[in-house]
């Protein structure tokens, strides 16, 4: 497709010599634009992306938006309906190679595993420290109200969550029957129980990171009461002299647990910033701008979710061995601690 020959139909009165004489004046040190932008645009179609060359690659967006100035000239100056038409095809077809991704789903995965997902935890450290602080606040509260009243222990924690465990257990109760119970088998651990997990943890994080939309305040608090439950365990066990213990069996995977959940919280708390101090756009116009910094938190938060729950459905109760099962936590924690340091930086030479 080649642009129109000069036509003197023009929308609207006006003596037609004149809008052709300014159809051509128009098309002078323009039309060759066009026709390079169709020629790599046409090549593209036909060929892929990966036949322009660099120069070819750096011209493209460039030649882009010349045709869409041109296109915007001549709607201002009514000129003849076909060369608008034209310019307006050959934007759409530009448009859909400037803006379409530049890689498969795969390549998407792997890029945003290895650079998207680590650089925007790099870029979080202030909502992820208050994440932190919320939980790490909530332990320490509901260690000091179950260790002064053990009664405390049935009002912090819901009957699922206990499963069983109350300030009546005894400590060999809780070594039977939760810190080294038998391992159920591949099926029970693998597929059944670390399905649930994962849909439970999942759901507690999405929750947490959705509550942000409310200026952040109900993430904070939830994040509170998760520390605060997890603090009443620790209580528990600490009395029964299980402390050490009850800390390998968590820690396996709530390493990798509770680093989803901080991780689920500070997404909730970029949008809250981004509804509190929304700059010179709006608040709603500031979140669908920035949400996706957010999402990315999330999105990850959530593989890590699926990670802990091999971890916690399968794997915690076939270590029964607290050293073994501390080893295992210690070299989690360094390898999240060196991912999210290291993965996709530039090296420097």
């Amino acid at each position: 497709m080649t642009p129109p020959a000069d036509t003197n139909a023009a929308e609207g009165a006006g003596d037609p010599a004149t809008i052709v004489l300014r159809s051509s004046e128009f098309r002078h040190g323009r039309e060759d634009a066009w026709r390079e932008l169709e020629e790599l645009v046409e090549r593209a179609e036909r060929h892929g992306l990966g036949t322009l060359g660099a120069e070819e690659l750096q011209r493209l967006p460039l030649l882009y938006r010349s045709a869409l100035s041109s296109l915007s000239v001549a709607r201002a100056i009514a000129l003849d309906r076909n060369l608008r038409l034209y310019l307006e095809n050959l934007g759409l077809r530009a448009f859909l190679l400037v803006h379409a991704p530049r890689h498969g789903l795969l390549e998407g995965i792997r890029d945003f595993l290895w650079r998207g997902f680590p650089a925007r935890v790099r870029a979080s450290g202030r909502p992820i420290l208050l994440a932190f602080a919320a939980i790490a606040l909530g332990i320490v509260a509901g260690y000091l109200l179950v260790a002064g009243n053990p009664a405390w222990f049935s009002s912090l924690v819901p009957g699922d969550l206990a499963g069983g465990r109350s300030e009546s257990s005894t400590r060999e109760e809780l070594l039977e029957d939760e810190i080294f119970a038998p391992w159920p088998g591949f099926t029970q651990s693998f597929i059944v129980f670390a399905n649930f997990l994962f849909r439970h943890n999942t759901l507690v994080g999405l929750l947490t990171f959705g509550l942000g939309i409310a200026a952040g305040i109900p993430t904070l608090l939830l994040l509170l009461y998760q520390g605060l439950v997890f603090g009443a365990f620790v209580a528990l066990h600490q009395d029964r002299g299980l402390l050490l213990d009850f800390v390998g069996w968590v820690s396996i995977h709530g390493v990798t647990e509770f680093g989803a959940i901080i991780l689920c919280g500070a997404g909730g708390l970029v949008v809250a910033q981004n509804i509190l101090f929304p700059g010179r756009r709006s608040r709603l116009a500031n979140v669908a701008f920035r949400g996706q910094d957010a999402a990315q938190l999330v999105v990850g938060a959530v593989l890590m979710f699926l990670i802990a729950g091999l971890i916690e459905g399968g794997l915690r109760q076939l270590v029964a061995d607290t050293p073994a099962r501390l080893a295992i936590a210690g070299l989690t924690a360094i390898l999240w601690l060196a991912y999210f340091t290291l993965a996709g930086r530039k090296v420097a030479r």
